[in-house]
């Protein structure tokens, strides 16, 4: 039996109740919650069927390398399929269903697999698949696609609608310290083309944003003790705008001044530019894809050499 526990989850909201669907189950989570911490929540301990014996299973992990947790997400043009429940946090009206199983998660035929493994061995649908000949495109064949895989694939169209841009630097550097904006300003009088990457979230003293001196994350960073972001837990919409209003005087200080020709400002779905050198508006709901050629990028800590 699972269910959730009465403290602790930093990033989740107990104040806001959203109502989320798995295998057409309706369910109640909380803002900021995984499908899986939510699906867990709710008792719901399996999650999915295992690729070749289609053994139960269920979360194992909490991130990217959760190996078990795969479900389609979505409906009709917005359906995706093999979407970690460790990566995807929960919204009102979300709409999940497991994998590779049929009729159902809970009685699946497939489970017969498991019975049947010490005639399954690695490797044997090399041979056995190769004879009679005949058998290969009608019955073979459609057996092999049927099973496959594990979730389906869209049907129709993708629905939402992308920005996208290419841009072209000839140096990438990443962090905001001191070397780093030397190494930028470096590269820059040089007549290279330079993109600066750096992260902060400029709500001073808020309970969400977790902060450590940059000696404690990085003991070379020429930061010392200034304390830079290290987390960041849920925000409001207004607490963003309010982020990003601030970032943005400072981007159009420095605009002014001549520093930068342009900057991207994105927090928690709120996206804020200036500048827009490259002319294509971005839609908040929507990441932008971008496509960097480029030399290898700068860490500051390979830029304080580099710069002296």
């Amino acid at each position: 039996m699972s269910t959730r526990i009465q403290t602790g989850g930093r990033l989740i909201d107990r104040t806001k109740s959203v109502t989320f669907k798995f295998n057409g189950r309706k369910l109640q989570g909380y803002a900021g919650d995984t499908l899986a911490s939510a699906l867990l929540a709710n008792d719901q301990m399996l999650v999915g069927r295992s690729f070749k014996y289609h053994r139960p299973r269920g979360v194992v992990a909490s991130g990217a390398e959760e190996p078990n947790a795969l479900v389609n997400m979505g409906e009709g043009a917005f359906f995706e399929p093999n979407q970690r429940a460790t990566t995807t946090e929960v919204f009102d009206g979300l709409t999940a269903t497991s994998q590779n199983h049929w009729p159902t998660l809970e009685f699946d035929v497939g489970a017969i697999n498991s019975y049947l493994s010490r005639f399954l061995p690695a490797g044997f649908y090399y041979k056995m698949f190769m004879y009679p000949r005949a058998f290969w495109k009608h019955v073979y064949e459609p057996f092999i696609r049927q099973s496959a895989g594990l979730g389906k694939a869209p049907k129709q169209k993708d629905g939402s609608d992308y920005e996208h841009f290419y841009a072209f630097y000839d140096v990438v550097v990443i962090g905001g310290g001191i070397a780093g904006l030397q190494a930028a300003k470096t590269a820059a009088a040089a007549d290279v083309a330079a993109t600066l990457i750096a992260n902060a979230v400029d709500l001073p003293g808020h309970p969400a944003i977790a902060r450590q001196p940059a000696c404690v994350v990085q003991p070379e960073s020429d930061l010392g003790t200034r304390p830079v972001v290290v987390g960041l837990g849920p925000l409001a919409p207004a607490e963003a705008a309010h982020a990003l209003a601030n970032g943005m005087a400072l981007a159009h200080q420095f605009h002014a001044q001549g520093h930068i020709l342009g900057a991207v400002l994105c927090l928690q779905g709120q996206t804020r530019i200036i500048g827009a050198p490259l002319g294509a508006p971005l839609d908040a709901a929507q990441a932008p894809m971008q496509r960097l050629p480029m030399k290898p990028p700068l860490s500051e800590g390979y830029a304080h050499h580099a710069t002296g």
